[in-house]
């Protein structure tokens, strides 16, 4: 039954037996019509940066002359830097996240990665992904939080923007949404009568209670009902902040932000930039991307204080990897190991949290990584979101402190 359940989850996503209107691909939400005002829950929101960073050009080393022997053409002069220390500071296009950090929203943990690195997008995110080796049923770490963890019972994560949902989300037991637009979304089935008394037909309850597959249609259905109420109210009664830059990530964090402050119970948004793997030709592409998460991140803190809600909420950004050290013969890097993350919000320590890698100290030409991303997974999961977070990463992990 279980593998005909989640055939049916993914099927659901490209069907139109319950249209909405191609912008919710993923599986169908299970928020109530009338939710609650929040209940001051924490949220963790979560942007992947997908092709792997250059966390060498994201957070310069200035301060080591072995960083420009290695980075010919594409270094950041120490006059450009955003200087955090007298070591390291930010690309110059990041003055958003910067001034984040000087106010005191941002940390910034260096060196993160994990033992025997794999230089491989596909494998290494799946390893952030599913924080295993092998991984029983291919679920997610945010997945197997979902359903180990009764977090929000009406919806407890979604999935922001177009694309396939993040293997870190998939889950067992827990229906998570992919949407791509707030204002675009509605049940197109709601628009006619007839096909709202069809589906009122639908929900009734199923006649038998041990169909899983039947009960799992029922509730799909009614909750799609449902859901598609409230996001119309959202749509019309809710307030998007400004500040955003015009970009897929800026567009997507302010619907985001939107969607806390409309008193939704979610505890987990998930969204991405995509476009860092840069093997030639790095400068122009990566400063407009390192703006891009810099700006966006930078008003949805603002957003979110002018709501009220930037104490309860935690961003935090990833990449499966950093690049190498030193620059390739395409003015541009290869694929990398260790690199920073970040967590924004008032409540995260700010500064940087851990020492930057040695680069007189590198394994095969690249960093040597000082944090394992499961530490950082810990911390979130034991000291943001409140829960045990052994089970879940399946050993047992230092927490690293990343809130005050």
């Amino acid at each position: 039954m279980g593998t005909r359940r989640q055939f049916l989850k993914t099927s659901l996503a490209g069907s139109a037996v319950i249209s909405l209107s191609g912008a919710v691909p993923g599986v169908l939400l299970s928020a109530s019509r009338d939710a609650a005002p929040d209940s001051g829950e924490k949220i963790l929101v979560v942007v992947q940066l997908s092709g792997g960073n250059d966390g060498l050009n994201t957070i310069v080393p200035f301060g080591d002359s072995r960083y420009y022997e290695n980075r010919f053409t594409l270094a950041i002069g120490q006059n450009q830097v955003l200087k955090i220390d007298d070591h390291v500071g930010f690309h110059p296009a990041m003055d958003g996240m910067n001034q984040l950090l000087q106010d005191g929203k941002l940390g910034v943990v260096q060196g993160v990665g994990y033992p025997e690195p794999n230089r491989s997008h596909f494998e290494s995110m799946d390893l952030w992904h599913t924080a295993h080796r092998i991984v029983e049923g291919r679920y997610g770490w945010l997945g197997r939080t979902l359903d180990a963890n009764n977090i929000a019972p009406d919806l407890p994560a979604v999935h922001f923007g177009p694309g396939l949902q993040p293997l870190a989300l998939r889950n067992e037991n827990t229906p998570v949404p992919s949407i791509r637009s707030i204002d675009n979304f509605r049940l197109n089935l709601l628009r006619d009568g007839r096909n709202r008394e069809l589906l009122n037909q639908i929900v009734q309850p199923p006649r038998d209670n041990t169909n899983e597959l039947l009960g799992f249609i029922h509730d799909s259905a009614n909750v799609a009902i449902r859901t598609s109420e409230r996001m119309e109210n959202i749509n019309s009664n809710s307030q998007a902040g400004s500040g955003y830059p015009p970009t897929g990530l800026g567009r997507n964090l302010q619907a985001i932000a939107r969607l806390i402050g409309s008193g939704l119970s979610t505890r987990i948004y998930y969204t991405t930039l995509d476009g860092f793997d840069t093997h030639s030709n790095q400068a122009a592409g990566h400063q407009g991307l390192l703006s891009d998460l810099s700006r966006s991140v930078s008003a949805f803190v603002a957003d979110l204080e002018e709501q009220g809600n930037a104490d309860r909420v935690a961003l935090f950004s990833f990449s499966e990897f950093g690049r190498r050290v030193r620059e390739n013969a395409s003015a541009g890097t290869d694929h990398g190991t260790a690199g920073p993350v970040f967590v924004a919000g008032p409540s995260v320590k700010a500064g940087p949290l851990s020492e930057h890698p040695d680069l007189g100290d590198l394994q095969d030409g690249d960093m040597k990584f000082g944090v394992d991303y499961r530490r950082v997974y810990a911390g979130l999961l034991k000291n943001w979101l409140g829960v045990d977070p052994d089970p879940i990463l399946g050993a047992s992990y230092q927490p690293f402190e990343l809130f005050d």
